[in-house]
């Protein structure tokens, strides 16, 4: 189990910077679906990794990270569904 753990935990920092490094270098947008789970899938490794070990302010920034994702998914962006007249 722990080496699954550990595995999972690598797995979700490989995913966390590949998402930063895609944005810095212009191949996925910020509001990009892609770049969202991403960082869903990455905050939830690092969840399993760091609460299996005890780190609870890592989980604790890992599960905001993961629900800011979460939200990028999930919320249409602000001009999309406002009526105006």
């Amino acid at each position: 189990m722990k080496v699954l753990i550990e595995v999972v935990g690598w797995l979700g920092a490989v995913l966390m910077l590949s998402a930063y490094v895609l944005l810095t270098l212009g191949r996925l947008k910020s509001q990009s679906p892609v770049y969202h789970w991403l960082n869903i899938v990455s905050g939830a490794g690092l969840i399993c990794n760091s609460g299996y070990n005890g780190a609870y302010p890592s989980v604790m920034i890992n599960v905001v990270w993961l629900i800011i994702g979460l939200y990028g998914v999930y919320s249409r962006p602000a001009s999309q569904g406002v009526v105006t007249q």
